[in-house]
């Protein structure tokens, strides 16, 4: 097998939780170059705690099992290694950091990937370029990260970032939580410009909407802290008709 041909993502009997509470009852989940993939659960189901396991989140302690990114365990590394690695996490909630405008974060971040010190002036075209493709205002690169941000805009933000930093696996927590129709379009847009044969994406959702608007290849039904079903994107259908509850009783049967 080559490097094109290994997997980016690969989850083996992951177990996890926090302050001793289990939350992830062994997940297993393979991600490959190209791919994207919806992980659909009710709330509570353990989906974010997976998102941040991923990442790194001190908060959460690795029990059992391993997460392996581009060939190398990750289960035990510090989330700066995961994110220079390439591997990005768009948050449910996005902070504000009030005094750091949108261009700087970037330039920040962009050099600590590449270990390239960017001027201002390049992260500056860099950003217009990206905004432009994204339909963003380009006022928005001075504005103070998040700062009196709507949902939508701090949505379009992370997707902003990702355009910047290119990551090999982008990880979208429940991205679609509280958008209004135009920002969802936007986000869909920005995600289906970035999918290609070197990226791979897990998208964490609740809800149907999203995929609307992106087509995954695969749909894991997310229940009770584990991935009990795996299925083509007519499984977030049929998700949206039956609900959860009956894969939740066929596990227990």
């Amino acid at each position: 097998m080559t490097d094109s041909d290994a997997p980016l993502l690969v989850i083996e009997n992951l177990h996890a939780g926090i302050e001793g509470h289990p939350i992830l009852n062994g997940v297993n989940l393979t991600v490959r170059r190209g791919e994207v993939h919806a992980l659909m659960g009710p709330n509570g189901s353990g989906k974010s705690t997976l998102a941040n396991v991923l990442m790194g989140h001190p908060s959460y302690s690795v029990t059992e099992g391993s997460i392996t990114f581009l060939g190398e365990d990750m289960t035990g590394t510090d989330p700066n290694i995961r994110a220079v690695k390439g591997m990005f996490l768009a948050f449910q909630y996005p902070e504000e950091i009030p005094g750091v405008s949108v261009v700087n974060f970037l330039r920040t971040a962009l050099s600590n990937k590449t270990g390239v010190d960017y001027t201002v002036l390049e992260l500056r075209l860099k950003v217009m370029d990206a905004m432009s493709e994204l339909g963003m205002d380009s006022s928005f690169a001075d504005r103070y990260l998040n700062q009196g941000f709507s949902g939508g805009e701090r949505k379009r933000n992370e997707v902003l970032q990702m355009a910047i930093l290119q990551p090999a696996l982008a990880i979208m927590d429940e991205t679609d939580s509280g958008l209004d129709i135009d920002a969802l379009k936007i986000v869909a847009d920005g995600v289906n410009q970035m999918t290609g044969p070197e990226r791979g994406f897990l998208i964490i959702t609740h809800y149907q909407r999203l995929l609307d608007h992106i087509t995954p290849d695969l749909v894991n039904v997310f229940v009770d802290g584990q991935i009990v079903q795996t299925g083509d994107a007519s499984l977030a259908q049929t998700l949206e008709a039956e609900g959860y509850d009956s894969f939740r009783v066929s596990t227990d049967s």
